[in-house]
């Protein structure tokens, strides 16, 4: 039942977020909104504010957000005017209205890392040996389990994360390193050895190691409410930059594309963070919504980037883009995505039948 709710909570935030946007831009524009809807299909509880209906929706995989003359053609409801319509703004307007969406999600992963550094800290991995390995510099030099590094080439070391960026940066240069040993500080030159290893993407790459693995002993390091602020700024901004990087190397075919996930891999996912606690249901929850604001900003027509594309090409073309073209476009478009989304159950069947 926890995980059913914590699946429902996941999925009713982001599509929330990300309509929410759309709803405040378009209000603060004037332009105006017939519908908002969480969800689907038949509505299953509804009511009216002053000039817009609120709706729950029985199918809980989207939303929208329902405009006035969001086509040219559309007839204008009797509550509203024509100064009121969606496509009689000008393009930037509407460009902002659907970049609205997409940017809230971005903003939702802020907000939720803003709050789970003010609530929980920032967990550091302490700069503790758990274990040497054999045939490696940190072997040769006498480096041994247990161990604290203190300092390297004379500079402080309070976390795993400062220890692993001299040595990342070290080039395969001589290191001075300083550790506590039981009530002893003891001195090692050791010489990272340059080996080749695969990242997050599969990809090989070079990069200096001396053969030591953390002890996995962590510190909460509490933060201020501005500084959780900038920090939750930090993480999803590097976050958004990894996912965007692993758009564009599964374009260039780095990543294999069997590594696309849909709804039931999200609700698998949702469902083990739950198990480990509400805080890594939020962190989830931030990360899906960084995945979603990115997709929603993919130039292809039928998401909020294809129509900011053809916004774009409204404004330099100085006119509309031609009506045909456009249909041709969304035509393709929502073949692109029907086999996007065919490829992503796709692959959560199979991860679903092949794991054991």
């Amino acid at each position: 039942m926890l995980n059913v709710l914590a699946i429902i909570l996941v999925l009713g935030i982001l599509i929330f977020f990300h309509e929410l946007g759309h709803f405040l831009v378009a209000k603060l524009l004037r332009v105006g909104v017939k519908t908002f809807s969480l969800g689907f299909g038949p509505k299953l509880v509804s009511f009216s504010g002053k000039s817009t209906e609120y709706r729950l929706s029985a199918i809980p995989l989207g939303g929208y957000v329902q405009l006035v003359g969001e086509q040219p053609d559309s007839e204008i409801p009797e509550n509203f005017s024509e100064e009121q319509s969606f496509s009689a703004r000008p393009p930037w307007q509407r460009m902002s209205v659907v970049a609205a969406g997409p940017i809230f999600n971005f903003v939702l992963a802020w907000f939720i890392y803003w709050g789970i550094f003010v609530g929980a800290g920032q967990q550091a991995l302490l700069p503790k040996i758990g274990k040497v390995q054999n045939s490696t510099p940190a072997h040769a030099a006498g480096l041994q389990q247990g161990d604290v590094v203190k300092s390297i080439n004379g500079n402080k070391i309070k976390y795993w994360g400062d220890l692993a960026e001299f040595i990342r940066d070290s080039k395969g240069e001589e290191l001075r390193m300083t550790v506590q040993r039981d009530d002893n500080r003891i001195k090692f030159n050791l010489e990272p050895e340059v080996l080749v290893s695969k990242n997050i993407f599969g990809e090989e790459i070079k990069s200096p190691k001396v053969g030591i693995i953390a002890a996995g002993e962590t510190v909460r390091i509490e933060q201020g409410f501005f500084e959780a602020s900038w920090l939750g700024m930090k993480q999803m901004v590097n976050l958004l930059r990894l996912t965007w990087t692993g758009i564009i190397k599964m374009i260039e075919g780095v990543v294999p594309l069997k590594e696309i996930g849909g709804p039931i891999m999200i609700a698998q996912l949702t469902s083990q963070q739950a198990e480990k606690g509400f805080i890594n249901v939020l962190g989830l929850t931030a990360l899906i919504s960084i995945n979603l604001g990115i997709l929603n900003l993919l130039p292809i027509p039928v998401l909020d980037g294809g129509h900011l594309l053809f916004y774009g090409i409204e404004i330099i073309l100085r006119r509309p883009l031609d009506y045909r073209w456009r249909m041709l476009a969304i035509k393709i478009g929502i073949v692109l995505i029907i086999a996007l989304m065919t490829l992503a159950v796709y692959n959560d069947i199979y991860r679903l039948l092949h794991t054991k």
